[in-house]
């Protein structure tokens, strides 16, 4: 096992879900290739998500624009804006060609929105480019536990 690649990946990853937490959008949206993905299938054994629906499926322009409207305070399903803290655990390198990581970890996060606190937890695979001396996200998929289920207004970014 590489302890320091574990580490790398997963202060990457913590610091994500700190920015999401605290709102900021604007260098979290600087965090991914031009070209990621951001992907939240409905079916959690799905892999060809292009072909299929999902709750998400995020270029960097419709990254932009879930961004925008959470911002905008126009959204239902944002107003009030909810709080959430994330924790992200139990790391895995499923691949490593020193430049391209491939990582599966844990994601339970917690909502707290009108006097209502949710419960979500997530496998999560995301696939990390080298840059400079951090990572850029080229892919990240998030298959909540309960993605069958009838699911209330996820209207942020899991």
């Amino acid at each position: 096992m590489n302890t320091e690649l574990i580490t790398q990946v997963s202060a990457f990853l913590w610091q994500e879900a700190d920015m999401l937490d605290h709102g900021e959008y604007a260098p979290w949206l600087e965090s991914w290739t031009p070209d990621g993905l951001y992907i939240v299938p409905i079916d959690p054994l799905e892999t060809d998500f292009a072909n299929t629906l999902n709750y998400a499926y995020d270029d960097a322009a419709m990254r932009e624009k879930r961004v925008a409207r959470l911002c905008s305070g126009e959204s239902i399903s944002t107003s009030p804006v909810p709080r959430t803290i994330r924790s992200v655990s139990r790391f895995r390198i499923l691949t490593n060609d020193g430049t391209n990581v491939t990582v599966r970890c844990a994601q339970n996060l917690r909502e707290f929105r009108k006097d209502v606190l949710k419960h979500y937890s997530a496998d999560i695979t995301v696939d990390l480019v080298r840059s400079g001396g951090s990572f850029l996200i080229r892919r990240k998929i998030i298959r909540l536990i309960n993605s069958t289920d009838t699911l209330q207004g996820i209207g942020y970014i899991l």
